[in-house]
């Protein structure tokens, strides 16, 4: 059952975005991480309106970890989508993210434990790489960690430092292009950066706005193709977990 963060270099491509769009979408029980350290939580302020009190969350973790180990239970999880996606909510305040330094990695180990216990996938909003306190371990430590970006030349030599520091930790690294074509397509964005594109969500800030402001949906949303893009990506992702599994499989085998 995979972690899978996603991330941006710089600016704001829509990381929020895809993954409430990946995790609405996405086939199986899925748990959605805040991870985003600027705070104010931008899937209930946007996505939810701040019309939802939140409960449990990051803090929660926070005060368990000091009191010992921590565990993600349904007690810190909000129910999303009709209870299909999990939300575990992140912090209300940028000054909060202090705190947040020593929960990272427990809480990788204790995402890797439930997701062996309830089967449930893992989908990371880690927001903006570098800042005072990013989710480092998530970032590094996932199974799969996707920058999202635009195709612009500004977004995409943020996104090549990034990568350049990043390829020796992550085995399945890549990028996720919203708005291919504006100017760079995704083929080029790949061959410059020097990583594969795991997938192209399609520019469209209408629709994107039902995940980013909460705005009423277009007629025939789940028909566009933006909806259409995300879960695409979806199947890229999930298509890569499962052949980093049958590999690790047949190496065991091998060595037995």
């Amino acid at each position: 059952m995979p972690v899978i963060t996603l991330a941006s270099a710089s600016g704001s491509p829509g990381v929020t975005t895809a993954a409430l769009g990946l995790a609405e979408s996405w086939p199986r029980p899925v748990v959605l991480v805040e991870a985003d350290p600027t705070g104010g939580s931008g899937i209930l302020a946007g996505f939810l309106r701040g019309e939802v009190e939140p409960a449990g969350g990051l803090l929660e973790l926070v005060m368990a970890q000091r009191n010992g180990a921590i565990e993600v239970s349904p007690e810190v999880l909000m129910p999303l989508m009709d209870g299909r996606v999990r939300l575990l909510p992140g912090i209300r305040a940028h000054s909060q993210a202090r705190s947040l330094a020593s929960v990272w990695e427990p809480l990788l180990t204790a995402l890797r434990n439930a997701t062996g216990v309830t089967g449930q996938d893992v989908i990371v909003d880690a927001g903006r790489l570098g800042l005072n306190g990013w989710p480092e371990p998530l970032v590094r430590g996932s199974d799969i960690t996707v920058l999202v970006t635009r195709s612009s030349l500004p977004a995409l030599a943020a996104a090549r430092s990034w990568l350049d520091e990043l390829r020796h930790d992550n085995p399945l690294l890549g990028v996720v292009v919203v708005g291919a074509g504006r100017p760079y397509s995704a083929r080029e964005v790949a061959r410059w950066l020097r990583v594969p594109v795991f997938g192209e969500v399609a520019w469209d800030p209408g629709s994107a706005a039902a995940f980013s402001d909460g705005a009423q949906r277009p007629r025939r949303f789940d028909h566009s193709g933006f909806a259409r893009s995300l879960r695409t990506v979806g199947e890229g992702l999930r298509a890569r977990c499962v052949a980093v599994d049958l590999d690790e499989e047949q190496k065991v085998r091998g060595v037995r």
